[in-house]
């Protein structure tokens, strides 16, 4: 039987749910994706309690995941950003958006990942399919997709998502 954790556990897939394995984490990770860098969005977003969002940011930023970066003083505001290691979680979630619409979203994706650069659609391994290029998570553009209650169409930011992320 297992414990609430898996240390001591010789295996890669049991270390990486040490980080995201947690309830919440991989949605606050999808949102870090659309380009939520803040508490406040996050926790109105999600419907999460501020007290396990915080366990869960702090997480990732133990994990090198996310970092924090201070946008404001007094009282201190941190922005919390996609590191080059939490960058490198995009075609998980990527995968998991795909198995998700595949085989549960029964009237259709909600959402579809498009190449910003070329218009082509993005594979579960983030490789553009028209041009081929390797796709970054800021290199996507949203779409709303058929299996959304909205029009089809550019899905907009986040409201209270920055411009510049």
């Amino acid at each position: 039987m297992l414990g609430r954790d898996y240390a001591g556990q010789n295996c890669s897939i049991a270390r990486a749910l040490e980080v995201v394995g947690e309830r919440w984490t991989l949605l606050i990770l999808r949102d870090a994706f659309f380009g939520v860098t803040r508490f406040d969005l996050w926790q109105r977003r999600l419907g999460i309690a501020p007290n396990v969002l915080a366990k869960r940011l702090h997480t990732l930023v133990e994990a090198r995941v996310l970092e924090r970066r201070p946008y404001h003083e007094r009282p201190e505001r941190v922005d919390y950003r996609l590191t080059e290691r939490g960058e490198a979680l995009f075609p998980v979630i990527l995968g998991l958006l795909r198995w998700g619409d595949e085989e549960l979203a029964e009237r259709g994706p909600p959402a579809l990942p498009r190449h910003a650069g070329c218009g082509g659609s993005i594979d579960s391994s983030a490789r553009c399919k028209r041009c081929e290029e390797r796709v970054r998570s800021e290199d996507v553009e949203w779409l709303w997709g058929p299996g959304s209650s909205r029009p089809p169409g550019v899905r907009p930011r986040p409201p209270g998502v920055p411009a510049e992320t």
